[in-house]
Protein backbone atom coordinates (compact mmCIF):
# COMPACT_ATOMS: atom_id res chain seq x y z
CA UNK A 1 0.00 0.00 0.00
CA UNK A 2 1.45 3.33 -1.06
CA UNK A 3 1.41 6.30 1.33
CA UNK A 4 -0.88 9.28 0.74
CA UNK A 5 0.98 12.41 -0.35
CA UNK A 6 0.55 15.56 1.73
CA UNK A 7 0.45 17.43 -1.58
CA UNK A 8 1.02 16.24 -5.12
CA UNK A 9 2.92 19.18 -6.63
CA UNK A 10 5.91 21.13 -5.42
CA UNK A 11 6.81 24.52 -6.83
CA UNK A 12 9.72 26.93 -6.92
CA UNK A 13 9.68 30.56 -8.03
CA UNK A 14 12.52 31.04 -10.52
CA UNK A 15 11.83 34.72 -11.23
CA UNK A 16 8.89 37.13 -11.21
CA UNK A 17 7.78 35.63 -14.53
CA UNK A 18 8.72 31.94 -14.22
CA UNK A 19 7.64 29.29 -11.72
CA UNK A 20 8.66 25.63 -11.81
CA UNK A 21 6.22 22.93 -10.70
CA UNK A 22 6.91 19.20 -10.48
CA UNK A 23 5.49 15.94 -9.12
CA UNK A 24 7.89 14.63 -6.44
CA UNK A 25 6.11 11.29 -6.05
CA UNK A 26 6.59 10.37 -9.71
CA UNK A 27 9.78 8.43 -10.53
CA UNK A 28 12.47 10.50 -12.33
CA UNK A 29 11.80 8.79 -15.68
CA UNK A 30 8.34 10.37 -15.79
CA UNK A 31 8.82 13.45 -13.58
CA UNK A 32 8.65 16.31 -16.04
CA UNK A 33 9.24 19.99 -15.38
CA UNK A 34 6.07 22.08 -15.59
CA UNK A 35 6.85 25.73 -16.34
CA UNK A 36 4.41 28.54 -15.58
CA UNK A 37 5.40 31.66 -17.54
CA UNK A 38 3.62 34.88 -16.67
CA UNK A 39 2.80 37.35 -19.44
CA UNK A 40 0.96 40.64 -19.63
CA UNK A 41 -1.92 39.37 -21.75
CA UNK A 42 -1.80 35.62 -21.17
CA UNK A 43 0.22 33.02 -19.32
CA UNK A 44 1.80 29.77 -20.46
CA UNK A 45 1.83 26.42 -18.72
CA UNK A 46 4.61 24.65 -20.59
CA UNK A 47 3.80 20.93 -20.20
CA UNK A 48 1.38 19.65 -17.57
CA UNK A 49 2.81 16.49 -16.02
CA UNK A 50 1.16 13.11 -15.64
CA UNK A 51 -2.42 14.17 -14.92
CA UNK A 52 -2.60 12.15 -11.70
CA UNK A 53 -3.90 15.10 -9.67
CA UNK A 54 -5.31 18.47 -10.73
CA UNK A 55 -2.58 20.83 -11.91
CA UNK A 56 -5.09 23.60 -12.35
CA UNK A 57 -6.09 23.40 -8.68
CA UNK A 58 -2.47 23.27 -7.53
CA UNK A 59 -1.53 26.30 -9.65
CA UNK A 60 -4.72 28.29 -9.07
CA UNK A 61 -2.86 31.05 -7.22
CA UNK A 62 -0.59 31.51 -10.27
CA UNK A 63 -3.32 31.63 -12.89
CA UNK A 64 -4.46 35.24 -12.84
CA UNK A 65 -5.41 35.45 -16.53
CA UNK A 66 -6.02 33.31 -19.60
CA UNK A 67 -3.50 30.49 -19.83
CA UNK A 68 -2.28 28.38 -22.73
CA UNK A 69 -1.14 24.83 -21.99
CA UNK A 70 1.83 24.18 -24.28
CA UNK A 71 2.72 20.63 -25.28
CA UNK A 72 6.43 20.51 -26.04
CA UNK A 73 5.51 16.99 -27.24
CA UNK A 74 2.74 14.55 -26.43
CA UNK A 75 4.37 11.86 -24.28
CA UNK A 76 2.17 11.02 -21.32
CA UNK A 77 4.45 12.64 -18.72
CA UNK A 78 4.09 16.01 -20.46
CA UNK A 79 0.40 16.23 -21.40
CA UNK A 80 -1.49 14.45 -18.62
CA UNK A 81 -3.03 17.71 -17.37
CA UNK A 82 -3.78 19.33 -20.73
CA UNK A 83 -7.44 18.31 -20.58
CA UNK A 84 -7.89 20.82 -17.73
CA UNK A 85 -7.14 23.80 -19.97
CA UNK A 86 -9.44 25.42 -22.52
CA UNK A 87 -6.59 26.66 -24.70
CA UNK A 88 -3.75 24.37 -25.76
CA UNK A 89 -0.81 24.66 -28.13
CA UNK A 90 0.89 21.76 -29.94
CA UNK A 91 2.97 21.12 -33.06
CA UNK A 92 1.06 20.08 -36.15
CA UNK A 93 2.70 16.63 -36.21
CA UNK A 94 1.40 15.73 -32.74
CA UNK A 95 -1.94 17.55 -32.63
CA UNK A 96 -3.91 14.38 -33.33
CA UNK A 97 -2.21 12.58 -30.45
CA UNK A 98 -3.15 15.36 -28.01
CA UNK A 99 -6.71 15.30 -29.29
CA UNK A 100 -6.95 11.50 -29.21
CA UNK A 101 -4.05 9.82 -27.36
CA UNK A 102 -2.82 6.69 -29.09
CA UNK A 103 -1.61 5.13 -25.84
CA UNK A 104 -3.59 4.96 -22.61
CA UNK A 105 -0.52 5.17 -20.39
CA UNK A 106 0.02 3.35 -17.12
CA UNK A 107 1.47 3.75 -13.64
CA UNK A 108 1.97 0.02 -13.11
CA UNK A 109 5.23 -1.87 -13.48
CA UNK A 110 3.20 -5.00 -14.23
CA UNK A 111 1.74 -3.30 -17.32
CA UNK A 112 5.07 -1.84 -18.45
CA UNK A 113 6.62 -5.28 -18.27
CA UNK A 114 10.06 -6.48 -17.25
CA UNK A 115 11.60 -6.00 -20.70
CA UNK A 116 10.64 -2.31 -20.86
CA UNK A 117 11.83 -1.70 -17.30
CA UNK A 118 15.20 -3.33 -18.10
CA UNK A 119 15.56 -1.06 -21.14
CA UNK A 120 14.90 2.04 -19.05
CA UNK A 121 17.54 0.82 -16.60
CA UNK A 122 19.98 0.53 -19.51
CA UNK A 123 19.03 4.02 -20.71
CA UNK A 124 19.94 5.42 -17.28
CA UNK A 125 16.58 5.48 -15.51
CA UNK A 126 16.54 2.68 -12.93
CA UNK A 127 13.41 2.25 -10.87
CA UNK A 128 11.88 -0.59 -8.90
CA UNK A 129 8.15 -1.05 -8.80
CA UNK A 130 5.48 1.28 -10.09
CA UNK A 131 5.89 4.76 -11.56
CA UNK A 132 4.67 6.58 -8.45
CA UNK A 133 5.80 6.30 -4.84
CA UNK A 134 2.65 7.73 -3.24
CA UNK A 135 -1.00 8.36 -4.16
CA UNK A 136 -2.73 11.75 -4.21
CA UNK A 137 -5.69 10.70 -2.04
CA UNK A 138 -7.06 7.74 -0.10
CA UNK A 139 -9.42 6.61 -2.84
CA UNK A 140 -6.98 6.77 -5.74
CA UNK A 141 -6.77 3.64 -7.89
CA UNK A 142 -3.67 3.32 -10.04
CA UNK A 143 -5.54 0.99 -12.40
CA UNK A 144 -7.86 3.89 -13.32
CA UNK A 145 -5.04 6.08 -14.64
CA UNK A 146 -5.12 7.07 -18.28
CA UNK A 147 -4.00 9.93 -20.49
CA UNK A 148 -7.15 11.93 -21.19
CA UNK A 149 -8.00 13.54 -24.50
CA UNK A 150 -7.52 17.32 -24.62
CA UNK A 151 -8.91 20.00 -26.87
CA UNK A 152 -6.56 21.36 -29.52
CA UNK A 153 -6.99 25.09 -30.06
CA UNK A 154 -3.63 26.29 -31.43
CA UNK A 155 -1.57 24.22 -33.86
CA UNK A 156 1.94 25.54 -34.52
CA UNK A 157 4.95 24.86 -36.68
CA UNK A 158 8.50 26.17 -37.04
CA UNK A 159 8.72 29.96 -36.86
CA UNK A 160 5.33 30.71 -35.34
CA UNK A 161 5.33 33.36 -32.59
CA UNK A 162 3.74 32.89 -29.17
CA UNK A 163 2.80 36.38 -28.01
CA UNK A 164 2.23 37.04 -24.31
CA UNK A 165 1.93 40.80 -24.78
CA UNK A 166 5.16 41.85 -23.09
CA UNK A 167 7.28 38.93 -24.27
CA UNK A 168 7.39 36.80 -27.37
CA UNK A 169 8.63 33.29 -28.01
CA UNK A 170 9.52 31.74 -31.34
CA UNK A 171 8.47 28.15 -31.93
CA UNK A 172 11.43 25.93 -32.81
CA UNK A 173 10.69 22.53 -34.31
CA UNK A 174 13.19 20.25 -32.54
CA UNK A 175 12.44 16.66 -33.64
CA UNK A 176 14.44 13.61 -32.63
CA UNK A 177 12.97 12.65 -29.28
CA UNK A 178 9.57 12.75 -30.95
CA UNK A 179 8.40 13.91 -34.41
CA UNK A 180 6.63 17.04 -33.17
CA UNK A 181 8.91 18.13 -30.34
CA UNK A 182 9.13 21.91 -30.01
CA UNK A 183 11.03 24.48 -28.00
CA UNK A 184 10.08 28.06 -27.17
CA UNK A 185 12.90 30.50 -27.84
CA UNK A 186 13.17 34.10 -26.64
CA UNK A 187 16.10 35.70 -28.50
CA UNK A 188 16.02 38.92 -26.46
CA UNK A 189 16.98 37.05 -23.26
CA UNK A 190 18.63 33.94 -24.70
CA UNK A 191 16.02 31.80 -22.94
CA UNK A 192 15.03 28.40 -24.30
CA UNK A 193 12.27 26.18 -23.01
CA UNK A 194 13.52 22.99 -24.63
CA UNK A 195 11.06 20.26 -23.66
CA UNK A 196 12.79 16.91 -24.09
CA UNK A 197 14.92 18.01 -27.05
CA UNK A 198 17.69 18.48 -24.52
CA UNK A 199 17.93 18.22 -20.74
CA UNK A 200 20.68 17.47 -18.24
CA UNK A 201 20.06 13.75 -17.96
CA UNK A 202 20.01 10.55 -20.07
CA UNK A 203 18.43 11.50 -23.40
CA UNK A 204 15.95 8.99 -24.82
CA UNK A 205 16.52 8.55 -28.54
CA UNK A 206 15.72 4.83 -28.91
CA UNK A 207 12.08 4.88 -27.86
CA UNK A 208 9.04 4.75 -30.12
CA UNK A 209 8.85 7.80 -32.38
CA UNK A 210 12.47 8.83 -31.78
CA UNK A 211 15.02 9.11 -34.57
CA UNK A 212 18.75 9.39 -33.93
CA UNK A 213 19.75 10.98 -37.24
CA UNK A 214 17.08 13.64 -36.78
CA UNK A 215 18.18 14.15 -33.19
CA UNK A 216 21.75 14.77 -34.38
CA UNK A 217 20.52 17.55 -36.68
CA UNK A 218 18.52 19.10 -33.84
CA UNK A 219 21.56 19.03 -31.57
CA UNK A 220 23.71 20.79 -34.15
CA UNK A 221 21.05 23.44 -34.54
CA UNK A 222 20.86 24.02 -30.79
CA UNK A 223 24.64 24.30 -30.55
CA UNK A 224 24.56 27.23 -33.00
CA UNK A 225 21.74 29.01 -31.16
CA UNK A 226 22.94 31.84 -28.82
CA UNK A 227 21.29 30.27 -25.78
CA UNK A 228 22.07 31.66 -22.33
CA UNK A 229 19.68 29.59 -20.17
CA UNK A 230 17.80 26.36 -20.83
CA UNK A 231 14.64 25.48 -18.90
CA UNK A 232 14.25 21.86 -19.92
CA UNK A 233 11.62 19.15 -19.77
CA UNK A 234 13.44 17.26 -16.99
CA UNK A 235 16.16 17.93 -14.43
CA UNK A 236 17.75 21.25 -13.50
CA UNK A 237 18.07 24.34 -15.70
CA UNK A 238 21.52 25.10 -17.11
CA UNK A 239 23.52 27.66 -19.01
CA UNK A 240 25.38 27.81 -22.29
CA UNK A 241 28.54 26.00 -21.22
CA UNK A 242 26.56 23.01 -20.01
CA UNK A 243 24.41 23.08 -23.15
CA UNK A 244 27.49 22.84 -25.35
CA UNK A 245 28.97 20.08 -23.20
CA UNK A 246 25.77 18.02 -23.37
CA UNK A 247 25.49 18.46 -27.13
CA UNK A 248 29.14 17.61 -27.75
CA UNK A 249 28.84 14.46 -25.64
CA UNK A 250 25.74 13.41 -27.56
CA UNK A 251 27.34 14.05 -30.95
CA UNK A 252 30.49 12.16 -29.96
CA UNK A 253 28.31 9.18 -29.07
CA UNK A 254 26.01 9.25 -32.11
CA UNK A 255 27.97 10.61 -35.07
Amino acid sequence: MLPIADRWFELKRISDEITLLWEPHVVPLMRCNIWHVRGRDRDLMIDTGMGIASLRDAARHLLQKNVTAVATHTHSDHVGGHHEFEHTLVHELEADNLRSPRERGTLLASVLGDAAIRRYHEFGYPFDGDLITAVPNAGYQMTDYCVRAASVTEIVKEGNIVDLGNRHFEVLHLPGHSPGSIGLWQPSTGTLFSGDAIYDGPLLDEIGGADILTYVRTMKRLRDLPVQIVHAGHDASFGRDRLVALIDAYLAKRE
